[in-house]
């Protein structure tokens, strides 16, 4: 008998046997349930960075009124949370620099579901979740700028290529798990024993990961992107990451190209990125189907063959490119603010 308990995913009586549900997953799920602060824990405890709260630098009235008057919508990364302090420091930042409204939008109503849910609520469910919150926001109501951290930007190009009304007008990705990864390098390399969630991704994100019951629970399985898989039938029919990519022609989509190419982007690399792998990925780049290749962005099938409206868009508003030096989430505030300006007050209102 499945049951739908607190955070929205499954608790299945004796659901390994029943639906082969992965032994570690099950078990973070349970906990989820059973001890949410707990589950937390285990998430904290991840060898993954989270937004640290910055410092805001002296802003001046003439900077903060140069801009494009739109707000900005700011989406966190795997393990962090809007209600945290360091995303909290850095909407306000943003909201001071551009002198307009700043939001983030979590995927929860407080800092455990919102924490919990960036594992265990689908990406298609967590984007469902942020156009009512969008939609509900008046401050929103007629567009706004969108800027993510890690696994957040997932959340802004799927709310692009789903909803994108009100409109996205410009995105900045910052180290942007966009077009899904291979590999968590950071699990891996920590020289101790697996936490609870990183044992769930080494069983799960292999021959599990296309397997309908687990796309339907684990957000990181929606992105996964192994491309020794990419051209069966699983990955073609379940994967989420697939289905905003185009790359099954039986189910292209049409409205995630034409809402894609209505947005101008900036796409922010991390050079020594350990979570994040292909980091080239942070900049619309893929490692080639079949093969161990790592193309940038010109290079990849999806802007060759336009699936879902990159080289549209880059023809015509080019898509920005930046790069920080160090690893992942490793910015100042000078580089984000920096971003902000160049990209945000600088850039007019798509019409």
């Amino acid at each position: 008998m499945v049951r739908i308990l607190a955070f929205g995913v499954l608790s299945v009586a004796c659901a390994q046997e029943e639906f082969g549900l992965p032994p570690n997953l099950q078990a973070f799920i349970d906990l989820a349930n059973s001890d949410p602060e707990a589950a937390v824990e285990e998430i904290r405890a991840m060898p993954f960075p989270i937004v640290q709260e910055m410092a805001m630098p002296v802003l001046s009235a003439l900077s903060a009124t140069a801009g494009n008057g739109l707000p900005t919508v700011v989406g966190h990364g795997m393990g962090d949370s809007c209600f945290n302090r360091g995303m909290k420091s850095i909407t306000k930042g943003i909201a001071n620099k551009t002198g307009t409204y700043a939001t983030c939008i979590p995927t929860g109503g407080n800092v455990l579901s919102d924490t919990i849910n960036g594992f265990l609520k689908t990406m298609d469910n967590s984007i469902d979740y942020w156009a009512e919150k969008i939609r509900a926001d008046p401050e929103l109501a007629n567009g706004f700028n969108c800027i993510g951290f890690s696994q957040g930007n997932s959340q802004c190009r799927g709310y692009i290529q789903k909803y994108n009304d009100p409109p996205v007008n410009t995105f900045i990705s910052v180290h942007g798990t966009v077009m899904g990864v291979q590999a968590f390098p950071g699990c891996f390399s920590q020289g101790k024993p697996l936490g609870l969630l990183c044992r769930t991704f080494a069983e799960v994100l292999g021959d599990l990961a296309y397997n309908p019951l687990v796309q339907g629970i684990l957000y990181q399985a929606n992105y996964y992107r192994e491309t020794s898989k990419v051209q069966g039938q699983g990955y073609l029919k379940n994967s989420q990451i697939a289905q905003w990519n185009n790359e099954n022609p039986d189910t292209a989509n049409q409205t995630f190209k034409d809402n894609f190419i209505k947005t101008k982007y900036a796409m922010v690399k991390a050079a020594q990125d350990s979570m994040v792998y292909p980091n080239e990925g942070e900049q619309w780049g893929a490692i080639q189907d079949g093969e161990k290749t790592i193309q940038s962005m010109t290079e990849t099938k999806f802007y060759k063959e336009d699936l879902f409206g990159l080289k549209t868009v880059d023809e015509a508003n080019p898509i920005g490119f930046e790069q920080t030096s160090g690893d992942h989430l490793q910015f100042t505030s000078e580089e984000l603010y920096g971003w902000v300006e160049k990209y945000f007050m600088t850039s007019d209102v798509i019409v």
